[in-house]
């Protein structure tokens, strides 16, 4: 066809049309007049990035015209123009892939104008999970005028079409108005009960989306208000009436779940579950059996509703879902927080999760070649009761890969726990499915192997493959359940468990009790008074946590002696016989030593005692059960007033916790008055902070720390500080703890002490470097800076809680005890340090040095250096080999990251008294 120009067409399709941004739709024709606009027809108006899709065209001009002046365009370029991905040039410089299959012409004889196109890959393939792919594909999408132009009569044919992943794709902010339209189209044709809420927003501000799908309301109802609530409390009665048959007519949540939101179809696809189960009488889907036999399964959805009360969260993460990220804007991987819950999304989605308790769930993911679902490898958390969950998790992944295959063109689904010998391991308890299992969930990640159509009908099938499971398996797999919530209640520690718990060599070695005939204690015990307690600020943090989780916590109603110590009135106490005895103890008890395997899919320690530093003692009543009737529960936290004597102008904050940080950055932000005790005396301590009681008081409330009053009559050498300048550099991680602990962060330019822990900085005179971990341990090493310094990594991501010894008379290690628990995922540790230098930290020359973890290799870790630091003539250097902001969870190590900036800060004249 012969090229001509177009009028006033980029003005027209501004006003027209608001195209997508990128290099591709930059309009390239000319500016020339056009008369005359009609429809054009076509036989599909979406297109997609992961199908090759034929579209024929038709158009009428009223008229005979010279089909060889007739130009197609697509959004404002001719088709020509629309070059592939080329990956080499980081451009879209390979071959067109709109091409014209058949040119223009007349439909018998009529005025009709006809063309055949087809709209090919533009990334040359289908699959759209390759990461360099997976950061652009979304600059392409959008709608397109695609327009037949006759140049010659100023006149043009045209419509818009959508140019999209998969038909299905939705960006984050059509969710909701197509959630609403769902509703919308529901009530006019049934009386189906459904619910949405905004289980809480993102960093950034926006609504997460959750949908309850059920029979009516009178079944979410009983459900949350009865059937639950006796399955928490009074298991056996209701494991009684389901055996004789008793129970009735009762339903059970399930829930569908994504996290990573740049794994598109598990969104997607939970849009195509609601749409079906919402508006449709029947749901037909396509299953295998064990040989292989394509079978039609057809689900009465008023039956379904019967049964099961569907749930779906369509994302953890809605920033992700916008910026096409795997993590949220603070730069962390979700999937990896939902023990931690140190993000926002994870803190409110995880309550409501506890809240339903479902009994199964289907998290989607992406991109495992060969369509895995879980469950996962060896090794196993000892916390799930491995042998119930097992009954129910394998059958049922089973038939949700039978189902996925059967409704997409995949050919295979394998298993975690069959295809795999370690490395998809469920120890760590971080991923959504796999602590859900602490709830007494079936959880399941599925991964799809590809970015694509076809993935996104196997996601879609994998999920009517667990609700068809589920269906016809209710009572069974909720019986399981029960039974789950039954042995918490009662304590029971069942060997049935101890087979499915390996070692690397596959021998069986149960869950580790040591000298203790039960692995679960029956108390956790948290005291709140100072003698006993070295951070109460983190004690309402933890009780906080148990509570919103769904585990019960009380507090004692008297003052109780336990072994050789006594605790006063109102000392929190976690009984383990109950129903979530599990969860609690995951994420409280010291952790297992996994070093024997060869691999690991994420760090394995949860011990919120020593990794928030915290005082918790496991309780085993021999004989009489001390607490037995003094104790209350607790249904929300009270967090009391910090006291402060405001009869004396100054006050000492003691360096305990980080509130105490977070109050002394406030203060420094408003130019008050802060000291650093620079001697042990009149009971103060070196890194204890020197503060106006004026100053204080207005926020007692707000941070929770300990205040003496200082007499005018015991001083103490004192050295004033102003606001540090910090610059943070490295990973999302890090900056996000700085922030946490109310640090302003500048650039490193301005900064007079840069942290880091991924390189040394550009310039480091006039500075003071704080270095963590196993690269800033190689960067320093192979600059030179610091002659005689040496150190050792078994691997990166090795992960060890380790039993160190801390030089307390250093002013770098304020606040801490001669003997501490400290954590890492370096691998690493300090062999040889330059003369001068000073260290900080050792690892403890005992055998029992390492607590938990999986670290092969760690023997040799045994008595090594842990931190040091030196002084240069312009520069101080402070090396961790250790972790002290991993994910935001180590904030027992963060008073590190404090005490290394406030010593360096700059230093200015003391108040007048």
């Amino acid at each position: 066809m012969k090229r001509f120009l177009v009028g006033f067409l980029a003005l027209f399709m501004a006003f027209s049309l608001a195209l997508p941004y990128s290099a591709q739709a930059a309009q390239s024709v000319e500016a020339v007049e056009v008369a005359v606009t009609t429809e054009l027809d076509v036989s599909r108006s979406v297109l997609s990035l992961t199908e090759i899709r034929d579209v024929t065209i038709e158009a009428d001009f009223g008229r005979k015209v010279d089909l060889e002046n007739l130009e197609l365009q697509f959004g404002g370029k001719t088709l020509d123009e629309w070059k592939q991905w080329d990956a080499d040039s980081k451009s879209y410089s390979g071959n067109p892939f709109i091409l014209v299959t058949k040119e223009p012409y007349y439909v018998d004889g009529t005025t009709k104008i006809a063309a055949e196109l087809e709209f090919g890959l533009p990334f040359g393939t289908e699959d759209l999970s390759p990461r360099s792919i997976r950061v652009i594909y979304k600059e392409l999408l959008g709608d397109y005028e695609l327009a037949l132009i006759d140049g010659d009569n100023e006149a043009k044919a045209a419509t818009t079409v959508q140019l999209n992943v998969y038909d299905e794709f939705l960006e984050w902010d059509e969710i909701k108005p197509s959630i609403d339209q769902i509703f919308e189209e529901a009530g006019s044709l049934n009386e189906r009960y459904l619910h949405y809420e905004s289980p809480g927003k993102s960093v950034e501000g926006k609504d997460m989306h959750l949908v309850v799908l059920a029979k009516d309301e009178d079944a979410v109802t009983n459900y949350l208000e009865n059937t639950l609530p006796a399955a928490l409390e009074t298991p056996e009665e209701l494991l009684a009436k389901l055996k004789d048959g008793t129970l009735g007519d009762y339903q059970i949540p399930i829930w569908f779940n994504n996290i990573h939101p740049d794994e598109a179809e598990g969104i997607d696809f939970q849009t195509g579950l609601l749409k079906q189960f919402a508006l449709e009488s029947e749901v037909s889907f396509t299953t295998t059996d064990d040989n292989g036999n394509d079978t039609e399964v057809v689900l009465n959805v008023d039956e379904v509703l019967d049964h099961i009360i569907f749930i779906f969260n369509f994302s953890h993460n809605p920033d992700g879902r916008v910026h096409n990220t795997r993590a949220n804007v603070n730069g962390f991987d979700l999937n990896r927080d939902n023990a931690y819950q140190t993000q926002i999304e994870t803190i409110q989605l995880n309550q409501v999760i506890a809240k339903w308790t479902p009994l199964a769930m289907m998290e989607g993911h992406g991109y495992v070649k060969g369509f895995l679902i879980e469950p996962a490898t060896p090794p196993h958390n000892p916390n799930f009761e491995y042998d119930l969950l097992m009954e129910g998790m394998i059958p049922q992944a089973h038939a949700m890969g039978q189902a996925g295959i059967g409704n997409s063109e995949l050919t295979s689904y394998f298993l975690a726990s069959e295809g795999y010998k370690d490395g998809w391991d469920d120890m760590g308890p971080s991923y959504t499915p796999i602590f859900s299992m602490l709830h007494g969930t079936l959880g399941h990640t599925v991964e799809v192997p590809t970015l694509s159509q076809n993935a996104y009908d196997a996601m879609v099938g994998a999920g009517l493959g667990m609700i068809n499971y589920v269906f016809e398996n209710k009572d069974d797999l909720f019986t399981r359940q029960l039974e789950i919530f039954n042995r918490g209640l009662n304590g029971e520690d069942n060997r049935l468990v101890d087979p499915l718990l390996t070692n690397a060599a596959g021998e069986s070695i149960g869950r580790v009790r040591g000298e203790h005939e039960n692995f679960f204690p029956d108390y956790y015990v948290i005291p709140i008074d100072s003698f006993n307690q070295k951070n109460v600020s983190e004690v309402y943090n933890m009780v906080d946590y148990l509570i919103r989780n769904g585990v019960k916590v009380e507090q004692t109603t008297d003052v109780v002696k336990i072994g050789p110590t006594t605790y006063p009135e109102g000392t929190f106490v976690v009984p383990m016989k109950q129903a979530k005895r599990g969860l609690a103890n995951a994420m409280l008890y010291a952790g297992d030593d996994v070093s024997d395997w060869e691999a690991m899919y994420d760090p394995v320690v949860a011990n919120f005692p020593a990794l928030r530093g915290f005082n918790i003692v496991d309780v085993r009543m021999k004989e009489e059960d001390v607490l037995e009737g003094i104790t209350a529960e607790v249904t929300e936290v009270a967090v009391p007033t910090s006291e402060v004597d405001e009869g004396k102008a100054m006050q000492v904050l003691k360096n305990v916790n980080n509130d105490t940080i977070k109050l002394v950055n406030e203060l420094l932000k408003e130019e008050k008055h802060v000291g650093i005790v620079q001697e042990d005396k009149h009971g103060f301590e070196i890194g204890d902070f020197v503060v106006r009681t004026e100053d204080i008081a207005p926020l007692v409330d707000k941070y929770v720390f300990e205040a003496t009053a200082l007499p005018t009559y015991r001083p103490v050498d004192t050295k004033w500080i102003v606001e540090p300048k910090v610059a943070g550099s490295g990973s999302g991680q890090l900056t996000f703890s700085l922030k946490e602990l109310g640090f302003t962060l500048t650039d490193e330019e301005q900064a007079d002490i840069v942290v880091s822990d991924s390189a040394l900085p550009q310039e480091l005179t006039g500075k003071t470097y704080v270095g963590i971990g196993n690269s800033v341990l190689k960067a320093v090493h192979e600059s030179g800076l610091l002659e005689g310094f040496e150190y050792k990594t078994t691997k990166g991501g090795h992960e060890g809680l380790v039993k160190t010894m801390v030089n307390t008379d250093h002013p770098l290690m304020a606040g801490y005890r001669p003997e501490e628990l400290f954590y890492t995922t370096r691998g690493s540790w300090i062999t040889a340090v330059p003369e001068g230098a000073e260290v900080l930290a050792t690892v403890k020359g005992t055998d029992d040095f390492f607590v938990a973890g999986w670290w092969p290799g760690h023997e040799d870790a045994k008595g090594k250096i842990l931190a040091f630091t030196q002084q240069m003539e312009d520069t101080s250097v402070i090396l961790f080999a250790n972790d002290l902001a991993f994910r935001a969870h180590t904030k027992h190590s963060y008073r590190l990251l404090a005490n290394s900036i406030f010593t360096a800060a700059e230093e200015t004249t003391a108040p007048e008294q």
